[in-house]
């Protein structure tokens, strides 16, 4: 069994974790979200800075809570790609640094191979090949998965990721950052089927449409006509003689993004199931910070019900980045053989299906 420290700085949380195998001994998360709240998203440099301050500390809890020793670890991992490069920078740093200290192997982690591990930290999976719906802020995309780095791309987003779509539309609506959250929050309430919105769809140049990818720029759009039209309805109503002072009527918020918020559920829900089913896979799987909204996951089980198909989701406490999914994709690279060069540097992009090129005897960059 292989006992990974692992570390994840790829955007704007600062995780460590010890895990052996698929078990947790610790994890700790510092997150930035307030910091970066008040600037509406990730300031990179910001980011950088408060990983820089918080990762010593985060690593002294982790062995101190684990009760493991950096002498007794059979890997150090650190995610190296994708992600804002100046945060990469300091875990990689980080992690190498301390693998040569303590002449550990150093394992370089594709932060969606993480996410796809998440999984493995709730309900055990049944065996491969299945389907993995991953949505988070940077990324939504539709993964074959038949073992451990073996993975392949069947649908993707054209434009917006579905939490980059939350986050736009949060900051429309004027509620706040980070817009998952926060639009789930304030829809709770509201009447999903309000709002008719529009779900779109990828032409493909041949002519019909692509059947497993996404676009959320159309209902960006559709959402921005929709609040302006209501703020015209609301300016065009003469002030009462008896109330000339009164405010005006408020936006229906609670509707707005509760009609958002489940156009966003049904979509990527129906496109998935019809792909595993297409695709003769029977297992869906549901990682990612968008994986923790309430609406979407009792969608999705209602659907795999309904359509014959299994479904597991990650923990709640593993959809959003943490350093845990890293470790167990750290610690199942290991048991392989595998481990990365100290030379290994980061990369803002790096396509999952590339993953392995982070094993190479030669750093591949």
């Amino acid at each position: 069994m292989a006992t990974v420290l692992a570390l994840e700085t790829s955007c704007d949380e600062s995780a460590a974790a010890i895990v052996r195998d698929q078990t947790v001994l610790a994890s700790a998360v510092a997150s930035q979200v307030e910091e970066h709240a008040r600037w509406g998203g990730v300031v990179p440099e910001i980011a950088s800075r408060r990983h820089v301050e918080a990762l010593p500390q985060l690593i002294d809890q982790v062995c101190r809570e684990s009760g493991v020793a950096l002498a007794e670890l059979d890997g150090i991992a650190a995610t190296a790609a994708p992600g804002l490069v100046g945060a990469l920078l300091v875990a990689s740093v980080t992690g190498r640094t301390l693998a040569r200290l303590h002449a550990k192997p150093f394992v370089a982690v594709h932060h969606l191979e993480g996410h796809l591990c998440s999984v493995q930290l709730g309900d055990p999976l049944p065996p491969g090949p299945y389907l993995v719906l991953l949505v988070s802020g940077g990324h939504t995309e539709l993964l074959r998965v038949d073992g451990p780095g073996q993975y392949q791309r069947l649908g993707r987003s054209h434009d917006d990721a579905a939490g980059e779509a939350f986050d736009k539309v949060a900051r429309l609506l004027d509620l706040g950052y980070p817009g998952g959250p926060a639009i789930e929050a304030a829809g709770l309430d509201g009447d999903p089927r309000r709002f008719a919105l529009p779900k779109g769809r990828v032409s493909r140049p041949e002519g019909g449409f692509y059947p497993y990818d996404f676009s959320f720029s159309g209902l960006k759009t559709a959402m921005l006509r929709q609040v302006r039209a209501l703020e015209a309805a609301r300016d065009s109503v003469p002030a009462s003689p008896d109330s000339p002072d009164s405010p005006a009527e408020a936006l229906p918020l609670a509707d707005l993004a509760a009609s958002f918020e489940q156009v966003v559920a049904e979509v990527l829900v129906e496109r998935s199931c019809r792909c595993a089913r297409e695709q003769g896979l029977g297992t869906l799987v549901l990682v990612g910070g968008v994986a923790a909204n309430r609406r979407l996951r009792a969608l999705l089980e209602a659907r795999c019900q309904r359509d014959g198909l299994a479904w597991r989701v990650a923990p709640l406490a593993y959809c959003t980045d943490n350093a845990a999914m890293i470790g167990v994709a750290a610690a199942q690279r290991l048991t392989a053989g595998q481990h990365s060069s100290l030379e290994l540097a980061v990369a803002a992009r790096l396509p999952l299906e590339q993953a392995d090129r982070l094993y190479e005897s030669q750093a591949c960059f």
